[in-house]
């Protein structure tokens, strides 16, 4: 899962700072959860989610599929 969570962030050109101030969190709270030091809240993981607009299976790694069109984040 933290994989998919630095990727996502990567490819929005999001540096971890910018994630933790848009989610109103202490980086270093951010970075652990990222890095796998802390284990990742079920309520955090459904805010990125929602963030990136993808789904929770995308996130955890169970799918390859974002889900964006059946969310309807793809035009």
């Amino acid at each position: 899962m933290y994989t998919r969570i630095k990727e996502l962030r990567e490819e929005r050109h999001l540096t971890q700072k910018d994630l933790a101030e848009i989610l109103e969190m202490q980086l270093t709270q951010y970075r652990r959860y990222e890095n796998g030091e802390r284990p990742v809240p079920f309520d955090f993981v459904v805010k990125l989610a929602d963030f990136y607009g993808v789904t929770l299976d995308y996130i955890a790694g169970r799918s390859e599929d974002t889900g964006a069109e059946e969310l309807g984040n793809i035009g």
